[in-house]
């Protein structure tokens, strides 16, 4: 068997396709793909605090889990810190049981609008379901100003 030449086959008539890139969606459009037990919600100013946490904290190393099993393992393991869920996942169910673990343990917690969000804000392409941040010296204040609103918001219960 050799190489099989293959010769350039013309295209007939290019369809106009043009990738639209989709603008970015509002905080309100994204909650309301959320779903109904993703509560308490983080408002709109609340989740730029937490989007800015995450980014200053992924700089520094093993003081940013990400992903399902490694926060629930870390959780059970009795590691401190707050946790950030995000609201659309589909399904649900696949981590509707860490809020009540994150309150056995008193670790504090609440929901962001978007899965990208928590990804892009920790440098990556992906979507992230949730995120455990540890304090660290270099961001105490924002950690401690983002705790105390958690706090405000109230557990749903």
């Amino acid at each position: 068997m050799g190489k099989v030449k293959q010769e350039p086959v013309e295209q007939e008539e290019k369809a106009d396709i043009s990738i639209v890139k989709s603008e970015p969606q509002s905080y309100d459009e994204k909650v309301a793909f959320c779903s109904v037990i993703a509560k308490p919600m983080a408002p709109k100013k609340l989740s730029k605090k937490i989007y800015k946490l995450i980014k200053k904290s992924s700089a520094h190393k093993n003081y940013l889990r990400n992903g399902l099993k490694i926060v629930q393992k870390q959780l059970r393991l009795g590691e401190k810190g707050m946790v950030f869920f995000a609201g659309d996942i589909s399904p649900i169910e696949i981590m509707c049981h860490l809020p009540a673990v994150c309150e056995e343990k008193d670790v504090p917690y609440c929901y962001t609008p978007s899965r990208k969000d928590i990804g892009g804000a920790m440098g990556t392409m992906r979507g992230c379901i949730m995120v455990l941040i540890k304090e660290h010296e270099d961001y105490k204040e924002l950690y401690d100003e983002v705790k105390s609103e958690i706090k405000l918001l109230g557990h749903p219960l």
